[in-house]
């Protein structure tokens, strides 16, 4: 049973969707703010957050970073209509996906099972060897997808779940290019919509995060337009 963290000030979004979690079959810990979910996970993370942005005393975005300096646990932000700004800064600060209030809580649960298959696929401890689960190294790049580790010049990178699958992605095929579309498919289920700039945001926050270990990383090319493509260095 996975466990997941429901972050947001107002009461009733908490009880109404963690009754709708606890349905599908999640065990569910609800907080009213940052700082209580922050006390509670130094005790233990849970598999999966889902983190409102706006909230006193923390809001989403700090505990978000609080987060991703000890885990790469998939998160998922609930966002304002208008929140175009947080919904960037949230997804380069490393947040997974982003569903916006008032939401269907039917794609809720389908955003949460999408990201927690991933980490299953990615972080699954006995699974058969494919394309998608051997080592795969090109270059300075070292993948290891049953480990969901990541080296680039033999210094470690820490990724989340879609960074780690668009980045296998683009590198299995140096050269070739991948269309937003193509990453979608690769980062999304079919039945989440998701638009450019969310690829784009993901793609940007990648190669920050290489380049925090090398400044002259530059093995990810944007071709306008079309998409992107990995050059083997």
């Amino acid at each position: 049973m996975s466990k997941i963290a429901l972050v947001d000030d107002d009461r009733n979004i908490l009880t109404s969707v963690a009754m709708t979690l606890e349905a599908e079959g999640f065990e569910v810990e609800t907080y009213n703010d940052g700082q209580q979910a922050l006390d509670a996970f130094s005790k233990g993370m849970p598999d999966l957050g889902v983190f409102d942005i706006k909230m006193p005393r923390m809001d989403g975005m700090d505990l978000l970073q609080r987060v991703r300096q000890k885990s790469s646990v998939p998160v998922i932000f609930l966002t304002s209509k208008d929140d175009e700004i947080d919904e960037v800064l949230g997804l380069r600060m490393g947040a997974d996906d982003y569903v916006k209030k008032p939401f269907s809580q039917r794609l809720l649960v389908e955003r949460i099972r999408a990201l927690l298959r991933r980490q299953d696929a990615i972080s699954g401890e006995v699974a058969p060897e494919t394309e998608d689960t051997k080592v795969l190294v090109r270059g300075e790049l070292t993948m290891d997808p049953l480990r969901h580790s990541v080296s680039w010049k033999g210094r470690d990178v820490s990724l989340t779940v879609t960074e780690f699958l668009l980045l296998q992605a683009l590198a299995q095929r140096p050269g070739f290019v991948k269309s937003r579309d193509q990453l979608m498919d690769v980062a999304y289920d079919d039945q989440v919509y998701v638009d450019d700039r969310t690829i784009d945001s993901h793609i940007k926050r990648l190669r920050k995060k290489m380049r925090s270990v090398d400044d002259d990383f530059s093995a990810i090319e944007t071709l306008y337009g079309i998409g992107y493509r990995y050059n083997e260095e």
